[in-house]
């Protein structure tokens, strides 16, 4: 995936979720009043983000060259997940996730 394929998906994403927030607010008064789209639409925008973040990582760790590769990225973000699963400080999940992956490609490597 090209990059300015990820910026028009990402400006898109933005653009429905703002779209949401402006439009669809307009006609919401209260939870109940809701009936059809405008009862789900704001759960869908609120998880695109989280989704096209998602995808961004997994295209940039396991991609190369527009080919699929598991390497030491891939560990890296193992690594990052569990310690965001064991709710490990922001910094800490980088910095884990950057250490383990350096250290593997300083063992790999010539």
């Amino acid at each position: 995936m090209s990059w300015s394929a990820i910026i028009v998906l990402v400006a898109g994403s933005f653009g429905f979720k703002l779209f949401g927030h402006v439009v669809l607010a307009r006609f919401a008064v209260d939870e109940g009043s809701r009936s059809g789209v405008l009862r789900w639409f704001p759960d869908l925008a609120g998880l695109i983000p989280a989704a096209l973040f998602a995808a961004l990582i997994a295209v940039q760790t396991f991609s190369l060259d527009e080919s699929l590769t598991i390497d030491a990225r891939a560990a890296g973000l193992v690594a990052g997940a569990i310690a965001v699963w064991r709710r490990a400080p922001f910094v800490l999940v980088v910095i884990l996730a950057m250490t383990v992956t350096a250290a593997i490609r300083w063992q790999t490597s010539g």
